[in-house]
């Protein structure tokens, strides 16, 4: 069992400074604080002829410079529009554009998606296996009798 802790069994010590501060030195430490915090003086970030202008209109300029901008990409940035010609259409036989428009095929959204192709796996590419090759390696692959059923 521990014996119980008292605090005021144990007296206090207090530490001594190494050194005492110099002379005047709290005197002083106010405006050495104040010298290095101080903001150094900069030029306005904005004109005299803007500065004496009130806040809503230099929002209302500002919003109308961003807007321009904004429009200014918009219309620069469009590729004109080259206009169909009329004579590709012109350009295809009477009797195919009659079998086109008489034939009963449909067409989906499926037939005029732009599919990507897929890319070939690196083995179609450098193994280049015949068809007999193939045929003898899935043959040779175990098959789950119960999958077959």
């Amino acid at each position: 069992m521990k014996p119980p802790f008292r605090l005021d069994q144990h007296p206090r010590r207090w530490p001594q400074p190494l050194s005492a501060p110099p002379a005047g030195y709290f005197e002083q430490l106010p405006t050495r604080v104040m010298a290095q915090v101080a903001a150094p003086a900069c030029r306005p970030l904005l004109p005299s002829w803007l500065r004496s202008v009130s806040a809503s209109v230099r929002t209302g300029l500002a919003s109308t410079l961003l807007l321009g901008t904004f429009a200014a990409s918009l219309w620069l940035g469009v590729e004109p529009v080259q206009p169909l010609s009329a004579t590709s259409l012109g350009d295809v036989p009477r009797a195919e554009l009659l079998d086109y428009l008489t034939s009963e095929v449909h067409l989906d959204m499926t037939d005029l998606a732009e599919l990507p192709t897929r890319p070939l796996g690196i083995t179609n590419h450098y193994l280049r296996p015949s068809a007999p090759e193939l045929a003898d390696a899935f043959d040779a692959q175990p098959t789950d009798e119960a999958a077959l059923l």
